[in-house]
């Protein structure tokens, strides 16, 4: 069963008229800390995203298509949101907003290869997590 599992995922891609992909997982750090929430988004020029939500150790398995068919191969920008709604005009931010927009936050991956390694790197660069008031919507 597994060594089906294994051709059905290094194949991706192949015949299914979709890019290349390959598997890849890793974690998402923050001043050398695991990032404990959030999303986190490859973006490749005239491809699909890959994404994947972040558990509470900071790992992730991106996925393109199927859960866990990975990313497509070559250097992709990164966005990293790590945002919680507290209320309906409140939200705490995890990460910095930076981060949330890829063109904004300064992160690209390298994907040359399956890999279960990637690293992303964030830093508060001194500041900390932070409770933002929102448009509710209510007009007041």
């Amino acid at each position: 069963m597994a060594t089906v599992a294994v051709m059905t995922v290094t194949m991706a891609g192949c015949g299914d008229g979709r890019p290349k992909r390959v598997v890849v997982s890793g974690q998402v750090l923050i001043d050398g800390k695991p990032l404990d929430r959030g999303y986190i988004r490859l973006i490749p020029i005239g491809a699909r995203p890959a994404s994947a939500p972040i558990d509470p150790d900071g790992r992730f398995t991106l996925k393109t298509f199927e859960p866990g068919d990975g990313a497509v191969l070559g250097t992709h920008p990164v966005s990293v949101v790590a945002v919680e709604s507290i209320s309906s005009s409140k939200q705490r931010w995890h990460a910095p907003k930076k981060y949330a927009n890829a063109k904004s936050s300064g992160l690209t991956a390298a994907i040359d290869g399956p890999t279960d390694s990637l690293v992303i790197e964030l830093t508060w660069d001194g500041g900390k997590p932070f409770d933002e008031t929102v448009d509710d919507g209510s007009g007041e």
